[in-house]
């Protein structure tokens, strides 16, 4: 009974072992008298503090504790700023993960870091950034083409078609390889629902299958089943929530036009590269019956006003400002960003995920005749 005990004893201890985690964390520049915390995102896409420290003289702090969920997703936040730098960790257990990051981002908001760890986790995530990162040096370089010479467009925007081809290409090609790795979940949102439902299901089964009562993975599966059946021909359901200036505006109010239903957000990078596009599409059609409802997610009012500002985004915009937990999203089982519903004049949904080149086409052909 002794040796039962002793080895009962041990398994338990290396359970245990197996579910704890440890962040070295080290921010290259300080902000006198501030704490760098660790939050926790739940399944709602709300974050939790959880822990805080100090730095050591050396820039540095630890944090050490038992993962929850059996697998999350975690924020470094340097110094909780107005505009803090946030680092994204994926833990499962049994991590011990160096992270060196600036601790405070540039005029732009801009910032870096490094994270070094052999894990699943780490690895793809790190991949998945790089694959984000060279789509966004190519898109900065056609901005600037297309400042110069208008008469790229058109060229510009079919490399620009392809080169996104390419990017989801690469990401699918990495899901296998994930597995039922938490970082799959985080790979969906990089990838547009409409174009890649087969990939998502593909990951929501593998998840599911794996994890079948974890609360990140189950929400997911619950917004794709539901996603599924937000689908053409449906009517739209009504969204109404807080405009710029305060009241709120109802999506029902603007029955008798065309309306696309555009979910983005000012820390989207994607919607942020898109949004030129939209801006002359609008500008094409507006006086036409055409009308955008642009659903932001943001958790900051000041960020949001400022990219409606930045973008020259004239149409109209609603947000509850709750982030993935928005009424709006949820409504329509948003999980991923940039997302769109076009509306025909009585509000039935007849388009969805057209972007660029596709939504220019649909429009064209919509309005040819008008």
């Amino acid at each position: 009974m002794r040796l039962i005990g002793i080895l009962l004893l041990l398994l338990f201890t290396t359970a245990i072992q197996a579910q704890n985690f440890e962040l070295r964390v080290e921010a290259k520049t300080l902000i006198p008298g501030k704490k760098i915390y660790l939050e926790y995102i739940n399944e709602l896409g709300k974050i939790v503090k959880i822990d805080s420290a100090s730095p050591s003289d050396q820039k540095k702090v630890t944090f050490k504790g038992q993962v929850k969920d059996q697998g999350a997703f975690y924020l470094v936040n340097f110094f909780d700023t107005p505009k803090p730098q946030k680092v994204l960790v994926i833990l499962e257990g049994g991590e011990t993960i160096d992270i060196v990051a600036d601790g405070v981002n540039d005029e732009e908001g801009k910032s870096a870091y490094t994270m070094k760890g052999d894990y699943p986790n780490v690895k793809f995530m790190l991949e998945l950034m790089a694959i984000s990162k060279e789509m966004e040096v190519k898109v900065r370089k056609w901005n600037q083409e297309i400042q110069i010479d208008q008469k790229q467009e058109k060229r510009i925007q079919a490399e620009f078609t392809k080169a996104q081809q390419v990017s989801s290409a690469k990401i699918k090609a990495l899901i296998p390889q994930m597995g039922s790795h938490l970082v799959a979940l985080w790979a969906t949102n990089f990838l547009p629902a409409e174009q890649e439902m087969a990939s998502l299901m593909e990951i929501a089964n593998t998840l599911y299958k794996a994890r079948p009562t974890h609360p990140q993975v189950l929400q997911f599966v619950n917004n794709l089943n539901r996603l599924r059946g937000v689908n053409e021909g449906s009517m739209a359901p009504e969204i109404k929530l807080a405009t710029p200036a305060g009241p709120n505006l109802a999506l029902s109010s603007l029955r008798g036009k065309y309306v696309l239903i555009d979910f983005w957000a000012s820390w989207c990078g994607p919607c942020r590269r898109e949004n030129p596009n939209v801006v002359k599409t609008y500008a094409a059609y507006k006086d036409k019956g055409f009308e955008i409802f642009g659903v932001s997610l943001d958790q900051d009012r000041a960020a949001w006003l400022k990219a409606i500002e930045t973008d020259k985004l004239v149409w109209k915009h609603v947000s509850d400002l709750k982030y993935w937990s928005s009424e709006g999203a949820r409504a329509y089982q948003v999980n991923s960003i940039p997302q769109t519903f076009l509306l025909d004049k009585e509000g039935r949904i007849i388009a969805k995920g057209l972007r660029g080149a596709a939504l220019d086409q649909y429009l064209a052909k919509l309005f040819e005749s008008k």
